[in-house]
């Protein structure tokens, strides 16, 4: 179980990065902004600041799921490597899965993002926690 929460933090990390391109260097392109549910190029320059500032919140979320997951993968069970490694991996999973369900709260055309948004953590979690309570 450890292998596998440590395979979907990972995943969830990348695509925390993915999402962190997208608000902070892409936002005012047409296929972003769409995808996001803006109506025109004008409301993506309004938001474009919001945008950067959420896509460095998500790349910061990747950037701890990654340090965590290394300090599981190369501490020892029990280690304080190991203990910093799934603090950081569950808090940070923890905290991606929570926004997913802040997003997914906001409306029902948010519940597909929501889902892609928040499934790869919710899986990193449970099973982390299973496999520290094994």
């Amino acid at each position: 179980m450890i292998l596998a929460s440590l395979v979907f933090a990972l995943l969830a990390a990348l695509l925390h990065v993915y999402i962190f391109i997208l608000e902070s260097f892409q936002w005012t392109r047409p296929a972003t902004w769409k995808r996001f549910g803006l109506a025109s190029q004008t409301d993506a320059e309004t938001t474009r600041p919001m945008a950067y500032n959420q896509g460095f919140y998500n790349l910061f979320l990747a950037i701890g799921a990654f340090v965590g997951a290394g300090c599981v993968a190369l501490g020892g069970s029990g280690t304080s490597a190991a203990v910093v490694g799934w603090t950081l991996v569950l808090s940070c999973c923890g905290s991606m899965l929570l926004a997913a369900l802040v997003l997914a709260l906001s409306g029902r055309k948010y519940l597909r993002a929501a889902a892609t948004q928040g499934t790869l953590p919710l899986l990193a979690v449970v099973l982390g926690l299973a496999a520290i309570l094994a």
